[in-house]
């Protein structure tokens, strides 16, 4: 599978464990509740061999580009600054790997019935697990900036 598949804008539909990593990523307890609540609605654009990930939400707002296999310096949502490596395995998963004080988080992304499902790993003291469910809105991004995000429920 090739990275073209991952882009486009994705809509969060459901979450399980999120407040629990960003508890164990040492995120603050009034952002950790701001976290919870956003629904934030992601952008993956390709341009050239560079790849932008936008995330908006009513919250807060980042991004970051990177090329596939150099490392770079990544600011987070939660104000950390990580050395981030992402790479695009052989079964399609396209995994973040970003250190920092000697913590380590891989965060893996993968294209499951038409859902970009998003799965985190903190490092530290114990192996927490997050679970994030994305669906993707929109695969035309010639029309990107005219597009809504509908929202998606998961029975």
């Amino acid at each position: 599978m090739a990275i073209d598949a991952f882009l486009g804008k994705w809509c969060l539909v459901s979450s399980e464990g999120f407040e629990e990593y960003m508890k164990e990523l040492g995120v603050g307890m009034a952002m950790r509740k701001m976290g919870s609540m956003a629904k934030p609605d992601v952008y993956i654009i390709k341009d050239g061999d560079t790849i932008t990930v936008k995330t908006e939400s009513t919250f807060k707002t980042s991004q970051f580009s990177f090329k596939l296999g150099e490392k770079f310096e990544e600011s987070t949502l939660d104000g950390r600054k990580t050395q981030t490596l992402i790479n695009l395995k052989d079964d399609g998963s396209l995994i973040q790997e970003q250190e920092w004080d000697g913590k380590k988080t891989i965060i893996t992304r993968k294209l499951v019935d038409g859902q970009l499902v998003v799965t985190g790993e903190c490092y530290e003291a114990t192996p927490e697990k997050l679970q994030v469910v994305y669906v993707s809105v929109v695969e035309d991004l010639v029309s990107k900036l005219n597009l809504l995000c509908m929202p998606v429920f998961v029975l």
